[in-house]
């Protein structure tokens, strides 16, 4: 099955935070508060992505308000902190959605992506993941985690369910 055959299939898609989503960097002020940014175009990748139907989700091992901000101002359907080890939650995401991991993408950048990477049916890098990560993906974005990675995996999902329209 091709790229475009697997995207016409996501049914969730789900993110890394750290390197996905932003660039990687973590930013504390004098007071120990951690900052994140985000990019806009992928921002608007996924507000497609929801407004088309589909269900979106955070699974990250860190935990940031301002993640709980931007999942809430991109209406994610679900939202994981915290979390080590990723794959028990994504596995009980597929029981409550009724879906199997061909109907899944996923973006990590990382080591402890790489359990999902290896069961869904689009397993998604930015272009400066780790080389153990980028070796299990079969979607590796041309951008960088932060500068439109999300977008452009978003994009190629839209576009693969929208083709016809």
């Amino acid at each position: 099955m091709d790229l475009k055959e697997k995207a016409s299939k996501i049914k969730l898609l789900v993110f890394d935070i750290d390197g996905v989503m932003t660039d990687g960097s973590i930013t504390y002020d004098e007071n120990g508060i951690e900052y994140k940014t985000f990019n806009a175009k992928d921002g608007h990748g996924i507000a497609k992505i929801v407004r088309s139907g589909l269900l979106t989700a955070i699974i990250t091992g860190r935990k940031n308000g301002t993640v709980d901000r931007r999942a809430m101002d991109l209406k994610f359907s679900e939202v994981y902190q915290g979390v080590k080890n990723k794959l028990p939650i994504l596995e009980a995401l597929l029981q409550k959605y009724e879906l199997d991991f061909s109907q899944v993408s996923y973006m990590g950048d990382d080591e402890p992506d790489i359990p999902i990477l290896q069961k869904v049916g689009i397993a998604a890098c930015p272009s400066d993941a780790v080389d153990k990560v980028r070796k299990v993906c079969n979607f590796i974005s041309s951008k960088s985690g932060g500068h439109g990675a999300v977008r452009e995996l978003c994009d190629l999902i839209f576009d693969a369910q929208h083709e016809e329209e």
